[in-house]
């Protein structure tokens, strides 16, 4: 394939519709959005069938976000979210991407769509095989397919060439043979999508209080006193989130909302499963609402901070629960010394907000006992993301609201089984814990050294270190940074694998050869030689269930994603213990697996049996913070942003439209924002743009600038909106491309994706 088949989407305008900001989210109308799209992608018949048995406790788990299920009752026809109708809609669609499709479109033609025009195109029904040289995928039997990836990587000077990457849709099972597979093979080379979102998170936590994942369940939203959503859009990205916060406020508790743009979910909210309250005002939803500038949290949280030491100081024993501290946590004199280094005045200017804002919200929690603060990539995704998340905790620790109820840490995770790959071992760095227990289980050496995260793999395969790319799941090209520096990676390769359900720009960014592997939906029926299986994911609060689809496969030639992995290991690896074919026969033999290696799965088959599954072990829920090196849960010092812009200089935030989950684009409309028909907009502050000479819908270019490197992105239309002065914001993917690949988080390596600066350009 040439390098010249351009890795970003096109340049092209779809026609703009600006329209007034709605005052309240979800209701009627995400109601109607919803089924519009089953109706178009399914048929309303199918369609209203297939809904009935999302997030069910006898159904298969939505494949969009991780945002969890009630334990107790559920409702009828509605546990759901407008996006995860939507998720549901394209994975079971009509249209599908044949043999006979790829013959008549050739890569060139195909990578001048835009990612929502891939995206229709439809299910993919066979193995598909790019030749070298060649611009169309051919039909290829699955054999074949096996046997050419397994004689790529069996060529290899080294295991550690290949780069085995996992999107967080893969189920526990699949997760736990494809690692297994990996290790076996001989590397760690495991990089997933949770180095581009939560790692920090990850690091931040597990330094402070010894677990990487939240401490909260479902039900502390019901007793919390206060609960404070930072650098997060629910009404978006995990709309089922509202409900809980609705109950929160039903139940009396507050709520703070921070975050550069004021998004309308957080603000107002119509619950879709109540009819009743579909007209009417809606339920207010934020007390109180911070409109931070982007990466000024650190300096935030630490004014806050400030103010309850200073209350505490004031009136001893009324602020910080000193029993908790001194028998829980470590570090308690260093974190109150260091605090005395900032003052108020040199930290308010990055906040962009006033004294009075902040004080009103160190009020709220000074008052308040049972804490709960939730978070996602709007923390998670700077070059102090570590410090932003790890200055969270500092603010719990002081209240002692960790480990009691409606209380605690909330990292609201993306992809509905990222949180369970991870537990499964897809990790680069996986503790020598984890690979002793598969070495005593399976009989064979494990790699010690660490792998390549995401960004480690892009840089391998762009210095030509790595020569083959197997993804599973996920759209690799259009969900990593520096979009050009990702594309020449790939096209790098000898070897380009993609596993997946519908056709998208990865598939047309590839290697020397390439091959796309079309499998099983969570929503579509998973039958092996055994009968009919069912797999099971890890929510965002640590509940393990089953997930049992309930349509018929699109098509006879696609295969689960335990099965292809079984395959791929029974063809490459050429001395193994373990056998394959039979794990994949009736899958409780690999929870049976699962169970003898990793903590916490103890009865996995009969538990996961159980109505609703289970909680897996969580220390820092249970007040045990034995993990840490210090064996307490640990304070940290922390320092504000270090970014000083210069004059005509804009921090730049990627973030998603409603019409999309991650790099899947259901439709153009972002309705929440006001903004229809149109993807390629750059939100700015009106002030900014009038200081610039710029009128509403200009076209402008945006150019990224990171040490004396420049990066560009053409044709956006300039949006006045409701953002902090000199900050901007920008969707993905259209907006990747001026991410530098070496923009990073501190100690996570996370792309800095939250934190680019860029320069504006009127055409």
């Amino acid at each position: 394939m040439s390098k010249k088949t351009t890795a970003q989407p096109p340049e092209k305008l779809t026609g703009i519709e600006l329209t007034k900001i709605p005052k309240s989210a979800v209701g009627a109308k995400a109601i109607t959005s919803a089924l519009s799209h089953v109706k178009n992608e399914v048929g309303l018949f199918k369609g209203i069938g297939l809904l009935a048995n999302i997030n069910q406790k006898y159904g298969f788990d939505c494949p969009g976000c991780a945002w969890p299920d009630p334990d107790e009752k559920r409702a009828f026809l509605a546990e759901y979210c407008e996006n995860g109708a939507k998720a549901i809609a394209e994975e079971a669609t009509k249209n599908m991407v044949t043999p006979i499709f790829f013959a008549t479109h050739s890569v060139k033609e195909l990578a001048k769509l835009s990612d929502f025009e891939i995206g229709k195109s439809g299910r993919i029904t066979h193995p598909m095989y790019l030749p070298q040289g060649k611009d169309n995928y051919e039909e290829i039997s699955w054999g074949k397919a096996f046997k050419l990836i397994a004689d790529e990587l069996n060529g290899l000077n080294s295991p550690d060439e290949a780069i085995f990457y996992t999107s967080g849709r893969t189920s526990n099972e699949a997760a736990f043979l494809y690692q297994l597979f990996v290790r076996e093979f001989g590397t760690n080379n495991l990089p997933d999508c949770s180095n581009m979102c939560h790692e920090s998170s990850g690091v931040a936590l597990s330094e402070t209080l010894g677990i990487g994942k939240g401490s909260v369940t479902l039900d502390d939203f019901n007793h919390a006193d206060l609960v404070i959503v930072i650098g997060q859009n629910p009404g978006t990205n995990h709309p089922r989130m509202l409900t809980a916060l609705s109950e929160t406020k039903k139940k009396g508790g507050k709520i703070i909302t921070i975050n550069p743009l004021p998004e309308v979910g957080l603000m107002n909210y119509k619950d879709p499963q109540n009819p009743l309250k579909w007209i009417g005002k809606g339920q207010d939803l934020t007390d109180l609402f911070l409109q931070v500038k982007i990466n000024g949290d650190v300096a935030l949280l630490k004014i806050i901070l400030k103010l309850m030491k200073e209350q505490e100081d004031l009136k001893p024993n009324s602020v910080f629960d000193h029993q908790f501290i001194k028998e829980k946590t470590a570090g308690i004199d260093d974190l109150l010394k260091n605090l005395d280094n900032y003052s108020i005045a040199e930290l308010l200017p990055q906040t962009g907000l006033t004294l009075k804002e902040i004080t009103a919200a160190a009020k709220l929690i000074i008052n308040n006992e049972k804490v709960i603060i939730c978070w996602a990539m709007g923390l998670t995704q700077h070059k102090n993301a570590v410090d932003n998340i790890r200055e969270v905790v500092n603010i719990l620790l002081l209240k002692g609201s960790i480990g009691k109820k409606g209380a605690g840490t909330c990292p609201v995770r993306g992809h509905s089984n990222v949180q369970g790959d991870r537990t499964m071992g897809i990790w680069e760095k996986a503790p020598d814990a984890f690979l002793d227990n598969l070495e005593k289980e399976f009989n064979f050496k494990a790699p010690r050294k660490h792998g390549f995260d995401v960004v480690e793999a892009i840089e391998a395969m762009h210095a030509k270190k790595a020569k083959v790319f197997f993804g599973m799941g996920g759209n690799f090209v259009s969900a990593t940074p520096d979009t050009e520096f990702t594309a020449d990676a790939l096209q790098n390769c000898n070897l380009t694998v993609q596993v997946s359900t519908k056709l998208n720009r990865s598939h047309l960014i590839t290697g020397k050869k390439a091959l796309i592997l079309p499998c099983l939906g969570r929503s579509e029926k998973d039958y092996q030689t055994s009968g009919q299986q069912f797999v099971s994911v890890e929510n965002s609060m640590g509940v393990v269930h089953q997930s049992r689809g309930h349509l018929d496969p699109c098509s006879d030639r696609t295969l689960s994603e335990t099965a292809i992995v079984a395959n791929l290991a029974n063809f490459t690896l050429k001395k193994s213990n373990t056998d394959w074919i039979n794990l994949t026969s009736h899958y409780d033999l690999i929870r049976d697996k699962i169970e003898a290696t990793i903590p916490g799965f103890k009865d996995y088959n009969k538990r996961v049996r159980v109505q609703g599954g289970f909680y897996l072990p969580n220390n820092a829920r249970e007040n045990n913070f034995e993990p840490t090196k210090t064996g307490k849960a640990n304070f940290s010092i922390n320092k504000p942003s270090e970014i000083e812009l210069e004059k005509n200089q804009f921090m730049m935030m990627t973030i998603r439209t409603h019409d999309q989950y991650n790099t899947t684009i259901y439709g153009l409309n972002d309705r929440y924002r006001g903004v229809l028909n149109e993807r390629r907009v750059v939100f700015m502050n009106a002030d900014d743009m009038r200081n610039l000479g710029l009128q509403k819908l200009d076209l402008v270019d945006l150019t990224s600038h990171f040490k004396g490197e420049k990066r560009k992105a053409k044709g956006f239309l300039a949006v006045p909106y409701d953002i902090p002065t000199q900050c901007t914001a920008t969707y993905f993917p259209e907006a990747n491309v001026l991410v530098p690949i070496k923009s990073k988080a501190n100690l996570s390596n996370t792309p800095a994706s939250k934190t680019v600066i860029i320069t504006i350009k009127k055409r």
